[in-house]
């Protein structure tokens, strides 16, 4: 394969399958993992990024005067600025200053401009510091993936159909982790159309409110929400997994020795979940999970000690 511009690495991820002889599960049972962070920028949100400038280009919102401002935890800013250099198009990207330094060095290496909010009011304060930045900044753009239902529909016509195509045996259960909600939402949404009785299970760690918990701090970067997502409306979950700090930095360091998967946390607790849910299904049952991104980007987190 020959590209010339990165974007087009973008995608077509390969699958990592977990059996029986790996993981107590049933026997003829499968855990299928998306490596998502395989792709160029790192993390699944490349493909987000992508779609959301492609989108704004197509409905004239992005022109080569544009400045792209974004609220994030880093890595859907990545993927905006590795398809906004196609464009020469400048970011600004306003993360909560509790997110990884390496995710920061990264959006700057990529030519973005890094704006900091207090860590004690999460991602809202980074949305809304983001909202008024835009009033002052002519010809800014804000994507704004939290509430932007292209969001969802960047997942539903990418990732959905590579699984349901590469995946030739009946998925049992969809097991991912939940953020924005987009990547679950539209991945989700596809899968249950192909298949009805596919059963959708949500990741999130403990510190998040979706299963009813109180909103607290959690050491796992990527999920957990502190607002249930507006993606989620009309969606039928069938269970939540909420998964601790220790399960799933225990799971993290084991995918990479026993394994060799260099994955972040979230990727660890994703497992963890895909592992519980097939422990309780039939014989022969088939769970498919996403790692989004890499543990490069936690080294400074300690996410291997």
């Amino acid at each position: 394969m020959i590209i010339t511009t990165i974007t087009e690495a973008i995608g077509s991820t390969p699958f990592f399958k977990f059996t029986a002889k790996d993981y107590p599960m049933p026997q003829h049972s499968a855990i299928y993992a998306k490596l998502e962070y395989l792709n160029p920028g790192g993390s699944i949100k490349d493909r987000l990024g992508h779609y959301l400038i492609q989108q704004g280009i197509q409905t004239g919102q992005i022109t080569k005067e544009t400045t792209i401002i974004e609220p994030t935890a880093g890595n859907t800013g990545i993927g905006l600025a590795l398809t906004a250099l196609s464009y020469s198009i400048k970011t600004i990207f306003v993360v909560p200053e509790k997110f990884s330094m390496e995710k920061q060095q990264v959006m700057k290496a990529l030519g973005a401009i890094i704006i900091h909010t207090p860590s004690e009011l999460g991602i809202v304060g980074a949305i809304e510091k983001s909202k008024e930045l835009a009033k002052t900044i002519p010809h800014s753009f804000l994507p704004m993936q939290f509430e932007n239902w292209a969001n969802p529909m960047a997942y539903y016509q990418t990732i959905g159909p590579e699984i349901s195509r590469e995946l030739t045996e009946p998925i049992t259960s969809f097991v991912a982790g939940i953020g924005s909600g987009g990547t679950f939402a539209g991945t989700a949404k596809y899968l249950k159309e192909q298949n009805a009785d596919i059963r959708l299970i949500g990741v999130e760690p403990e510190g998040s409110i979706l299963n009813g918990g109180t909103a607290h701090s959690h050491k796992i970067e990527g999920i957990g929400v502190e607002f249930t997502p507006p993606f989620l409306s009309g969606i039928t979950i069938d269970g939540f997994e909420m998964i601790s700090d220790q399960e799933g930095f225990a799971y993290t360091k084991q995918l990479a020795k026993q394994q060799g998967l260099l994955v972040g946390s979230s990727s660890g607790a994703a497992f963890a979940a895909a592992l519980h849910e097939v422990q309780r299904l039939p014989l022969g049952s088939s769970v498919v999970t996403i790692f989004p991104d890499g543990a490069d980007r936690y080294l400074s987190k300690g996410i291997y000690s």
